[in-house]
């Protein structure tokens, strides 16, 4: 949502902090349960002064649908362009989709929960967007399946098993836990390779790869946050 006219910095860092502190409202109380006043209370505006900043409370919803699908969608269009194994790519994928999840647990909340609440063009964007990134996983899984690599599984079953594995991370991870994103990703592809994985296939040692992909490319950080910031705050 490009920034209105004649609104300086410190008017976007204050409509991000709203964002921030509606994000979390959200995914305690839910988006329908939460009210404008209740937003209001929580950052301190009055009702008048919130509006100000946000134009909607459907904008609110916009902009956390956002900040998950839009850094994400744009690295997982890098990586599926890479020159190198499907299977690493998969990998760096991986990788990439949990960093987010760890980074932005609220908004994949609402993000899982609430899209539904969007209406017209921006529920259709929104779903436009989370069907490109499955055919982009879906994209990874079929080069690896025609490589020989993986069996002759069914793409579509295969993405959804992908995206499974990954998707519910949100409900039970701890940022400050044990695990961190690389090391889930490592387990995550180390399961779905050894359960797809073709009889007799020569893998290439994936963790291997990928390590030594980073490494030669440190332009290409697997956090979608890092090289990606919202227009409003970049115009």
């Amino acid at each position: 949502m490009p920034r209105p006219p004649g609104h300086g910095p410190d008017f976007e860092v204050r409509r991000q902090k709203i964002i921030d502190t509606a994000a979390e409202l959200f995914a305690r109380q839910g988006y329908a349960a939460t009210s404008v006043n209740d937003l209001g209370r929580a950052v301190g505006l009055a009702k008048g002064a919130l509006y100000y900043y946000i134009g909607s409370k459907e904008n609110l919803l916009i902009e956390i649908q956002s900040r998950v699908m839009d850094p994400l969608l744009a690295r997982a269009r890098q990586i599926a362009g890479l020159d190198t194994d499907p299977l690493v790519r998969l990998r760096l994928l991986s990788e990439s989709l949990l960093t987010i999840i760890f980074r932005r647990l609220d908004h994949i909340w609402v993000y899982e929960h609430d899209y539904r609440s969007l209406t017209g063009e921006y529920l259709h964007t929104l779903l436009a967007q989370r069907a490109e990134f499955e055919q982009l996983v879906r994209g990874l899984l079929t080069e690896a399946i025609e490589r020989g690599s993986f069996r002759e599984v069914d793409p579509s079953l295969a993405t959804l098993q992908f995206l499974n594995l990954h998707n519910h991370t949100y409900q039970w991870v701890k940022p400050d836990g044990r695990w961190d994103a690389a090391r889930l990703s490592r387990e995550y592809c180390d399961t779905l390779v050894r359960g797809f994985g073709a009889p007799g296939a020569a893998l290439p040692d994936m963790e291997e790869a990928a390590e030594a992909f980073k490494r030669d490319r440190p332009e290409l950080p697997l956090d979608p946050e890092a090289a990606w910031q919202p227009a409003s705050v970049a115009s």
